[in-house]
């Protein structure tokens, strides 16, 4: 285990309940940045789409996004059916099915899931419902170009944490299924994956803050079954973000509970694992801030973290190269300032 890091901590009261939420990598050919109100897809795949998130004390519905390979401010891109926070995006090439988690507003669990097509901004459609309803996803979700998994959050039947994996066949809407169970229930965790892995880690169970988890764990995406030990992060870390190449996946910023029960500190933090072997975290480099509560989104090269808390909701976007080290750059900014937000990407993960 490596020695513990933390570059930036700072201290705060108030941030209240936790979140999840997710983030979606990509490969292939990347698009070109798009003029404000143009719907029409120009220069190939390569879009970041933003989904809800909260600006305290409610919940939103609005979507914006990006062209990952043109740094440059968000478009608006449409809303979701209602107002969602702490959510997950489970992408393939065509399709991004929103898990809604906290809907419309904190603390309402939702079981509901909405798509969108990436080719065409607008609205969404119902895609279908979670076996067990969830809030506090945080982005724990993972996804290849055919299945989506869902892992972990906090259930409604009681303030616990649940351990469930659920997965659902992406281009065919209808209700998830069981696929497994972690080893760790989790809440405010986070997830990545390839076209082959899905790695969930961090959180903590419930019904304490104070348990918070540094273990890392994985699946194979084609294969139902249970979650199997990887590694582990160099603290215990919540409400943080992900992105993820066909090697390699980046855990960003993030949350930890420095003293219970609202004493909060964040992280600027981002650190890498290789998705297809096993081991701890690798040092990365830094944010330009400490967001909790970020969305996570990348291509074959290149990862963003988009907005947060820091410790008030921010609109920043920051992107990092997946296959060196260093420091986060600045890309653009957000259509608001948004935190406990999730994004998704039609290039994640060696989709081409």
């Amino acid at each position: 285990m490596s020695d513990f890091r933390v570059d930036k901590i700072t201290n705060r009261t108030g941030d209240t309940g936790p979140q999840i939420c997710g983030v979606s990598t990509f490969s292939g050919t990347s698009g070109m940045a798009m003029p404000s109100g143009s719907t029409e897809y120009r220069g190939g795949r390569g879009r970041a789409v933003r989904c809800g998130g909260r600006i305290a004390p409610a919940n939103r519905s609005e979507m914006d996004y990006v062209e990952i390979a043109t740094t440059g401010n968000a478009v608006t891109f449409g809303d979701l059916s209602a107002a969602a926070g702490s959510g997950g995006v489970m992408s393939s090439s065509t399709r991004g099915v929103v898990v809604m988690a906290w809907s419309p507003n904190v603390p309402s669990y939702s079981a509901a899931m909405e798509y969108i097509t990436y080719s065409s901004s607008g609205g969404v459609s119902d895609f279908g419902d979670l076996i067990t309803a969830r809030g506090s996803l945080n982005t724990s979700v993972a996804s290849n170009n055919t299945r989506g998994l869902v892992g972990g959050g906090r259930i409604s039947s009681g303030a616990g944490s649940t351990n469930a994996i659920e997965f659902i066949t992406i281009a065919t809407t209808g209700k998830s299924n069981s696929f497994g169970q972690l080893n760790t229930a989790r809440t405010s965790s986070t997830g990545l994956g390839n076209q082959t892995r899905a790695v969930f880690a961090g959180g903590y169970t419930q019904p304490t803050w104070t348990d918070q988890h540094k273990s890392i764990e994985y699946v194979t995406i084609a294969t139902k079954g249970n979650g199997q030990e990887f590694g582990e992060l160099f603290t215990g870390t919540y409400r943080f973000a992900t992105c993820s190449s066909p090697t390699r996946g980046l855990f960003l910023g993030g949350r930890y509970l420095s003293s219970a029960p609202d004493t909060i500190s964040g992280l600027n933090t981002i650190n890498y694992i290789t998705i297809a072997t096993f081991g701890n975290v690798t040092d990365f480099g830094d944010l330009n801030d400490d967001p909790g509560g970020s969305g996570g989104a990348s291509s074959s090269t290149r990862g963003l973290c988009l907005g947060g808390f820091a410790p008030g909701n921010i609109d920043t976007i920051d992107y990092v190269t997946i296959s060196t080290t260093g420091n986060a750059t600045d890309f653009g900014n957000l259509t608001q300032s948004i935190g406990d937000t999730c994004a998704g990407s039609d290039v994640h993960g060696g989709l081409g």
